[in-house]
């Protein structure tokens, strides 16, 4: 049988984007109905199932550890991954070169908690570790931690790992790659993360809506994950961050995203080029 031919009913749709929407609040608008059933195919094909309402049955048939590693695994395939290394130059140089420096001036407790809220396969969170390592003279005696969470367990399964290669390398400045990478042996094309990056990074999976937020949190970047969510999602997130950050803190979003219209503490500060939120409290 030919998995691959099969397409999903507008009905079908309907049922997957409200089941998407309410375990994850991913909001699945109308005229995505070719995005969402591209990726639940790849479930389809991988569990020889003939079509999308059979597999809807199935996953909701499911119960305890089976349910819990099929969602994790549907939820890989319905989550966008776009990630890269010191994706927006502009965003880590606010983050190095001002937001660090005016934590270390101001904290009198020497601990720093940065959360990546939607990490991916890590390729943010490993930055944010190799940015703190250049300006760990400023936090002598701290402790340093990056929280690296993320919806998808095999995305996370690959950040663990720390190995990266072609497109996922290619923007990595020479000097960070020199640094906080090296070569395998067996295949000199794959560059690792070194562990000193490593052991400032644990990562773990969250779901925004349905888990507790870390806490005690100075930074958070949530870059490019709320245009996919509705505005009372929006809300929700935004006032989960302002429980958990600290003041002194800041909050990086998207470019393409703005807390315009969303009602929370956080005031806009431009910083370096960068939009950048800070606790208005």
């Amino acid at each position: 049988m030919n998995y691959s031919m099969k397409s999903m009913t507008s009905e079908e749709f309907k049922k997957f984007a409200r089941f998407v929407y309410d375990e994850t609040g991913i909001n699945m608008k109308d005229g995505k109905n070719t995005l969402l059933s591209n990726r639940i195919k790849k479930r389809l094909n991988a569990l020889k199932i003939g079509g999308y309402t059979e597999y809807y049955n199935y996953l909701h048939g499911l119960r305890g550890g089976e349910k819990d590693a099929e969602l994790d695994l549907f939820f890989d395939v319905v989550s966008t991954h776009e990630t890269s290394f010191f994706r927006h130059e502009n965003n880590f140089d606010a983050f190095s070169d001002v937001c660090l420096q005016e934590i270390a001036e101001a904290k009198s407790f020497e601990r720093l908690r940065i959360w990546s809220a939607a990490c991916s396969t890590g390729e943010e969170a490993y930055s944010i570790a190799m940015c703190l390592l250049e300006k760990k003279q400023l936090f002598k005696g701290w402790m340093l931690e990056v929280i690296a969470t993320d919806i998808s367990v095999p995305a996370l399964e690959t950040a663990k790992k720390g190995r990266y290669s072609g497109r996922r390398i290619e923007k990595v400045p020479p000097y960070f790659l020199n640094n906080y990478f090296y070569r395998d042996e067996e295949n000199p094309d794959i560059y690792i993360v070194r562990d000193e990056v490593k052991k400032l990074v644990k990562f773990s999976r969250l779901n925004f809506f349905s888990d507790p937020f870390p806490i005690d949190i100075d930074i958070i970047f949530c870059r490019n994950v709320m245009i996919y969510f509705d505005n009372k999602h929006q809300e929700r997130l935004v006032e989960g961050f302002s429980k958990i950050i600290n003041n002194p803190g800041f909050l990086f979003l998207g470019h393409a995203e703005t807390l315009t219209n969303i009602i929370s503490e956080f005031k806009y500060r431009k910083i370096m080029e960068s939009p950048v939120y800070v606790p208005g409290r």
